[in-house]
């Protein structure tokens, strides 16, 4: 045997036209300056190649029509995960790119464009010949912005929202859609139960029935040649194993074949199944089946129905008596399974000789019949691949060592003859054989050492044969199944090469010779049904042969009434899409009602036009009674389901004071824009709590027990939306405070946005304290919004006082405020705000808005009422009123014991013993504050209702991210 040494690097690609024996390197052909990441050959015409350049780097795809000799590159506004050729049309190519679009292209990647965004990976399918009505249809599974999943086709011309077609109207699983041959599988999980779903030949979807306690965690796909569906299902209690299931030809009633058939997992976390399908002849497959904790392997003849342990060879390589033969069908071992369509009847497998499978002795084994008897051909791992149509075996030990050596067999592995194939040792790291089934080239790549470039070596057989095969250098046998000459209802002769002679098989060879149909037997018939592809005759057929025959009627049953996408939740003005679902009734003669809830109802002779769902539009918000009423000539069934149609919330703003007291009960809401009432839930947080309230209210009382700095955090729920706001609110023994204005001028410039107003509130404060000299901890100044500009000043106590602050109930004769160890009189209160108002009624805090605008602060004659009140804004002048009525004996005593003026103030404050709250204000005005009335203030209420957010910061508090004013629309409720 010749061999050709090859010494080329292989990391700038390497390109040979005549099966390896001379190479070039395509940078000479795409330029030196370009680094590539993938190549692809279309399978239709593989003169056309693509290659991708690393997206690291740029964004380009070089493309060539002449295997290679020549390329065109083009640059891309998008970068390529993965191309998808289409099996028919050789310039049809879809592109997956890196952010999850898909890109179609209708001449071989020249020109682009977009079909769709939010594509699940490797969920996307060209039509299949036969089934789709267009050959650019392609199969999609796209996600919506919320996170669902739905099944969407379109054409990749016209795959705009008009023209796209959702075949299944319900949301699926991601990462669900299959699309296989005759058939589509989704997967929907409603409840936390998994229901699987089947298409043939692009009819309606069916949903797939299991056994009855059936209850599945996973499903797997097998196989869905020949009409027919192999699946593993792995089942609520089943960990590292699956059942095996087949079904009808249309893919929905499946029944059982195997249980706990082995399961692995790949390098990429990919499952497993150690199930493996027979090439070149129907119905044979191998199983590794768990079975009191062991792994046996098993076989079929007639694609399930009936298995038996595999059989062992009578002896091994060293002559010791064999009982049990276990293979493995784990890709990621060396040997695993193989066998060819053109080498029927041969099967190469890596597995082990004992009571259960192991991966730590293995062998090498071969049968020459289709897997009835067995031979041991090495007794460590080595890889087979079949050259010259199987005709011939090359195998090559799989060692982590170098080596020199391969064999090759001319007889099935009977013997095996040993060639060198390199000069030096090689690190073997793979090989090709190359395409097309009578190939004598191999080809195999490496390296000498483990820092040395990478090796490819030529390995040619083509010396061997020294002729082509004639007659008289093949034989005949027959494939049984322990004994029996029919195998799937037929009776095949097949032939192959006589041992021994070392011929090659010409083009025009084929391995089956015979094949007659044989007269049924049980054997045939699953379900009382021939087995899908048995092909016998006569018999027991017509015992078997299903007869047509008159259902008898059904009352309604089992009556279900869902929403497509499982959800109890749907948007005011949108559709609401419902199906009905009956488990047992006749569908064409049972009359459906369908009542909404809302007034409205819908009545159908039968189910044919309510396959696709039921659209309504709910014009209300809230909660709504869905009925379902079944009915037919032997009885009736009802369904209910509770919908919570809600208006899309987009904005919530928590109310809440700028100050409060300790111990008083503060109340608080939260406004939701646009407004709605019912189907809402409020989550509330205050301070450092890890658990919130909840309400169905949009309003809460709570007290704080504790002065500083307090957090609270409101969360909505609506449907499938939250959204959240948070405050902050500072809380202190006792404060004061009062309203403030400013000089016209200051309007024309407020822009009524949270940004300015926080800063024209930190800049008021910094006003003060430059003046008036007052602590800058004990002031703190909020700005409201709307015209005209108002403020607020809060008068906060000093740190120290009301750390050392201690009731004294026999004190309260003398002052309101309570000292540690000495007398606090109103007079070292008064003693701040007297400074404040005296520099405000002089005209004395002032500020410079921009260059020339100069901005004075007054004192506003009308003071808002009491935080602290019940009410959810400020109280009305009237409350004033009332309160000025009541304390006006005690405001009188106390100007009197004090013998002083007090400006227009208001004081609150707790005081131990759970007294009420006392206010003090003056019995005269300052004679310098501007003379402004009520009328040109915007009332409380109103100014809350414009306030949109309010933030105390350490002991400032301020009112930020608020919104103009303007109208908030309602969402109507029932």
């Amino acid at each position: 045997m010749g061999t050709n040494l090859l010494s080329q690097m292989m990391s700038p690609g390497l390109r040979s036209t005549d099966y390896g024996t001379t190479y070039e390197k395509l940078n000479d052909k795409v330029g030196l300056k370009t680094v590539l990441s993938y190549l692809y050959v279309n399978p239709t015409n593989k003169r056309k190649i693509m290659l991708l350049s690393d997206p690291e780097m740029e964004s380009s795809i070089l493309i060539s029509s002449d295997e290679g000799a020549t390329y065109q590159k083009y640059r891309l506004t998008f970068f390529i995960q993965s191309l998808l050729f289409h099996p028919k049309q050789e310039d049809w190519v879809l592109a997956y790119s890196l952010d999850q679009k898909l890109y179609s292209s209708m001449d071989f990647g020249r020109r682009w464009q977009l079909m769709h965004e939010r594509i699940t990976p490797n969920r996307f399918y060209w039509s299949v010949a036969g089934l789709d009505k267009e050959a650019d249809l392609v199969h999609m599974e796209v996600r919506t912005a919320d996170g669902y999943a739905h099944y969407l086709t379109c054409r990749i011309q016209e795959c705009a929202e008009t023209t796209r077609n959702g075949p299944f109207a319900r949301s699926i699983d991601i990462s669900s859609l299959v699309v296989q041959d005759e058939y589509i599988f989704i997967q929907v999980t409603t409840g936390g139960r998994a229901s699987y779903y089947v298409s043939y030949r692009r009819e309606a979807f069916a949903q797939i029935k299991l056994p009855k306690y059936s209850l599945p965690k996973d499903m797997h796909i097998i196989s869905t040649d020949e009409s027919q569906v192999f699946a593993a299902v792995q089942e609520w209690n089943q960990n590292d194993t699956y059942n095996l299931y087949i079904s009808d030809t249309r893919g929905i009633y499946f029944t059982l074949a195997m249980e706990n058939i082995k399961s692995s997992r790949g390098l990429m976390g990919n499952i497993i199944i150690e199930l493996y399908e027979v090439a070149g002849i129907k119905g044979v497959f191998l199983a590794n089946k768990k079975v009191d904790d062991q792994v046996k392997t098993y076989i079929t003849y007639n694609k399930g129905r009936d298995w038996r342990l595999l059989q062992a060879p009578d002896v091994d390589l060293r002559g010791s008596p064999v009982h049990c033969l276990l293979l493995s069908e784990n890709p990621y071992s060396s040997g695993r399974i193989s066998s060819k369509e053109t080498a029927p009847g041969l099967v190469v497998a890596t597995g082990n000789i004992g009571s259960e499978l192991s991966y730590t002795d293995i062998g090498v084994f071969i049968s020459s019949d289709g897997g009835n008897t067995w031979r041991q051909i090495f007794d460590e791992e080595y890889n087979v691949w079949f050259l010259d149509w199987g005709g011939a075996l090359v195998a090559m030990k799989h060692t982590p060592l170098p080596v020199r050596h391969l064999w090759v067999s001319f007889d099935e592995g009977h013997s095996w003859d040993k060639y060198g194939f390199t000069s030096l040792p090689l690190f073997v790291d793979g090989a090709l054989v190359e395409a097309g089934v009578e190939s004598h080239v191999m080809t195999v790549f490496g390296h000498f050492s483990l820092r040395s470039e990478w090796q490819l070596v030529k390995v040619d057989y083509k010396s061997i044969f020294s002729r082509r095969c004639t007659k008289e250098d093949y034989q005949t046998w027959h494939l049984l199944n322990q004994g029996e000459p029919c195998v799937m209802g037929e009776r095949k002769i097949f032939k192959k090469r006589k041992p021994g002679a070392q011929c090659a098989l010409g083009r025009d060879y084929s391995g089956s010779v015979v094949s007659e149909p044989c007269v049924c037997a049980d054997w045939d018939f699953e379900w009382y049904r021939r087995i899908v592809s048995n092909n016998c005759t006569d018999g027991l057929r017509e015992k078997y042969t299903a007869k047509a025959q008159i259902c008898p009627g059904k009352a309604p049953r089992g009556l279900h009434v869902v929403t497509t996408d499982g959800r109890l939740v749907a948007e005011q003005g949108h559709n609401a899409t419902f199906i009905i679902l009956m488990e047992e009734g006749d569908l064409q003669r049972t009359n459906i009602q369908l009542d909404f809830g809302d007034g409205i109802a819908v009545s159908y002779a039968n189910f044919s036009p309510i396959e696709d769902g039921i659209k309504h539009v709910y014009k209300s918000a809230g909660i709504f009674q869905v009925t379902a009423y079944a009915e037919n000539n032997l009885g009736s069934d009802t369904a209910v389901l509770f919908l919570h149609v809600v208006c899309p919330v987009e904005h919530v703003h928590l109310r809440v004071p700028f100050v409060a007291i300790k111990n008083k009960e503060v109340n608080i809401s939260a406004v939701v824009w646009p407004s709605q009432l019912g189907t809402l839930t409020y989550f509330w947080w205050f301070g450092n709590s890890t658990k919130p309230l909840i309400t169905l209210d949009s309003s809460i009382s709570f007290t704080f027990l504790a002065e500083g700095t307090n957090t609270i955090t409101v969360q909505v729920a609506a449907g499938n939306a939250l959204i959240q706001d948070t405050k902050d609110i500072a809380v202190h023994e006792y404060f004061q405070s009062q309203l403030l204005s400013f000089s016209p001028n200051l309007d024309y410039h407020n822009p009524d946005i949270p940004e300015w107003r926080q800063d024209i509130g930190n800049v008021i404060k910094r006003a003060l304290v430059k003046v008036t000299s007052v602590p800058e901890d004990q002031i703190l100044v909020a700005v409201f919004p709307g015209l005209p500009t108002s403020a607020e000043l809060f008068i906060l106590p000093p740190k120290n006082l009301t750390e050392r602050r201690k009731g004294n109930e026999g004190d309260l004769e003398q002052s309101i405020i309570i000292c540690h160890d000495f007398p606090c009189s109103l007079s070292f209160i008064f003693q701040i705000v007297e400074t404040l108002f005296n520099a405000l009624n002089q005209n004395l805090v002032q500020f410079e808005l921009k260059p020339g605008v100069q901005v004075i602060v007054y004192v506003t004659q009308l003071t808002l009422a009491p935080l602290v009140d019940s009410s959810a804004g400020h109280s009305s002048s009237a409350m004033l009123m009332l309160l000025s009525v009541v304390f006006v004996g005690l405001a009188v005593f106390l100007i009197y014991k004090f013998k002083r003026k007090i400006p227009w103030i208001n004081i609150y404050a707790q005081v131990q013993h759970d007294k009420e709250q006392e206010m003090i204000g003056s019995v005269s005005q300052s004679e310098n504050a501007p003379k402004i009335t009520l009328s040109d203030f915007t009332e409380p209420e109103e100014l809350l209702d414009k306030e949109l957010d309010t933030r105390v910061i350490g002991g400032i508090a301020t009112i930020a991210n608020s919104e103009s004013t303007k109208e908030i629309p309602n969402c109507t409720s029932v």
